[in-house]
């Protein structure tokens, strides 16, 4: 089993753990991410890793459900392809349903070859890629669930995929949104959970992003703005950067506001 597929499952088991106490009426509390409540997380989450094991699994099966989610959401939301999907699941049953996936999921990606290409609603990625970028939407939407219960999360040193997956996306997160891709890129130097120091690009760049690692983490999945954050963040290609930093698939999504996201 290689590391990602591990990270993504002790991830996912860290949330499970978090949610397992809680009864039916809690599920339905609302997060500061879009009002959405424990149960639409736990659902969304469901759904793509679903999505993503068919995807290795059966290529063809997987053209046809990307294709049905793009015609439903030519007329309506994403969140109601989901609820129809669940079909009414939520709640602990939901919870146990997608603990259980994530489990199965977990052992059939260990099994396949990380470099193989695999479909997604974007460009093809690798087996690698496609686990890591669960693992980064598990941590990035359970951050919601931690702020609302109040929980301080205590993250572990896999969150460095994600800290990868933020600094590969540089490039993309202008592209994104149609802007000119700075000639400079930005060092970055992060503290790890650990205490280890994770370091990218030229230290000697005019601009640098330099902090906690789960600051960074959080700024590139947009779980808070980068002003609620120890970051320091110098010259203005890394402060543009890390004020629309998007380490994820889709349109352009705005980070939120100062002050919006924070543990209760």
């Amino acid at each position: 089993m290689f590391n990602q597929v591990i990270d993504f499952r002790d991830e996912s088991r860290a949330l499970y753990e978090l949610l397992r106490p809680l009864d039916a009426k809690a599920f339905g509390s609302k997060t500061q991410f879009k009002q959405w409540t424990f149960n639409d997380i736990i659902g969304h989450l469901h759904m793509w890793n679903w999505a993503a094991d068919l995807s290795l699994n059966d290529e063809a099966a997987f053209q046809v459900f990307i294709s049905r989610v793009f015609r439903h959401l030519a007329g309506d939301s994403l969140r109601q392809f989901e609820a129809q999907w669940l079909a009414g699941l939520d709640g602990p049953k939901l919870l146990e349903t997608w603990y259980d996936f994530v489990i199965k999921m977990s052992e059939r990606f260990s099994a396949a070859d990380p470099s193989q290409r695999v479909k997604w609603a974007g460009p093809d990625m690798s087996v690698r890629s496609s686990i890591t970028a669960r693992l980064m939407e598990t941590w990035a939407h359970g951050q919601a669930i931690y702020d609302a219960l109040g929980v301080e999360r205590r993250d572990k040193d896999r969150i460095r995929n994600i800290a990868i997956l933020g600094v590969k996306t540089f490039g993309w997160t202008f592209r994104n949104r149609g802007l000119d891709v700075p000639a400079e890129v930005p060092y970055v130097k992060l503290t790890a959970p650990s205490g280890e120091t994770w370091e990218w690009n030229d230290p000697g760049a005019s601009s640098r992003v330099e902090g906690p690692a789960t600051a960074f983490c959080q700024v590139v999945t947009q779980s808070r703005n980068v002003a609620d954050t120890e970051l320091q963040v110098e010259g203005d290609t890394a402060k543009q950067w890390m004020s629309i930093a998007q380490c994820f698939a889709g349109p352009p999504e705005q980070p939120p506001l100062p002050g919006t996201r924070f543990s209760s």
